[in-house]
């Protein structure tokens, strides 16, 4: 185990994680006590391995520190190689958000960005864009994507202006083809599908048109009960793995841009 590099890095990493609530914070990163607590371990540990004194952290640990630290594929590997163990071989969780797309969505405060999968299903928000859309993660079973609601739950659409319906329905059909060449369990993805074709016969008819086409850049509108309608650019950030994409809205015009300062205060009340 190489003390001193894994002190050094733990430290580096703490200090660039965005604490939970920063105002009034003076120093940047998170507390020990507080990646600690995210792994559950002793803060007293902790501390000691920053002090490059602590006993060797097991690969139990060291995949807690991971999660704790919320480091990217890379990082964790490199992790693990300090503290003197393989790093695992199995993919990340499907269902957590990639450590970099998170990140990259804490540093966003004036832009509503969420995390989704491949298969349209919401892992994290940020405060604009549970403003937006209301919480996207809490459904569960063919509802957690995204694609699902759109084809078989009338209320999904009322979000949007009924002008970009037909469009938003060939895209998402795109997308769901694309999705399911990418997915590393093609059964997950052959399920949507089945589901998909199941209860939606405009999902049946767009199916076999085979178009096939991963969003990078799209543009959208959404209906707000405040603040109108709103017109945005949707910037596509994708992770290492593929498997997930990062997705920030930018208004599209000025009339939006004011418009957003209805949803703002909202947003910050959570």
């Amino acid at each position: 185990m190489d003390r001193e590099e894994l002190a050094d890095f733990l430290r580096y990493r703490r200090a660039a994680l965005v604490p939970d609530r920063p105002a009034g914070r003076k120093t940047r990163g998170l507390r020990r006590e507080e990646v600690a607590a995210r792994a559950f371990i002793s803060a007293d540990y902790y501390t000691r391995l920053e002090q490059r004194r602590g006993p060797r952290p097991s690969p139990e640990v060291a995949a807690a520190l991971s999660r704790a630290l919320e480091l990217t594929t890379d990082e964790r590997d490199h992790l693990f190689r300090l503290i003197g163990h393989n790093p695992p071989q199995d993919a990340p969780e499907p269902d957590g958000a990639d450590p970099g797309l998170r990140r990259v969505l804490h540093a966003l405060d004036r832009s509503p960005a969420m995390v989704v999968s491949n298969l349209g299903r919401t892992l994290l928000q940020n405060d604009l864009a549970l403003a937006l859309f209301g919480d996207q993660t809490q459904h569960e079973g063919p509802a957690a994507s995204g694609y699902f609601r759109w084809f078989t739950m009338p209320e999904e659409r009322g979000l949007y202006p009924p002008d970009i319906h037909e469009q938003q329905s060939a895209t998402y059909v795109a997308a769901v083809r694309a999705a399911a060449d990418l997915e590393p369990d093609p059964a997950e993805g052959a399920r949507l599908i089945a589901a998909l074709r199941a209860h939606s016969p405009e999902f049946r008819r767009l199916w076999e048109h085979h178009e096939v086409r991963i969003c990078r850049q799209e543009t959208t509108s959404l209906l707000h009960p405040a603040a109108g309608r709103l017109d945005f650019d949707c910037e596509v950030v994708f992770s290492d793995s593929g498997r997930q994409r990062l997705l920030i809205f930018t208004p599209r015009d000025d009339t939006t841009v004011r418009a957003m300062e209805l949803v703002q205060p909202r947003a910050r009340a959570r």
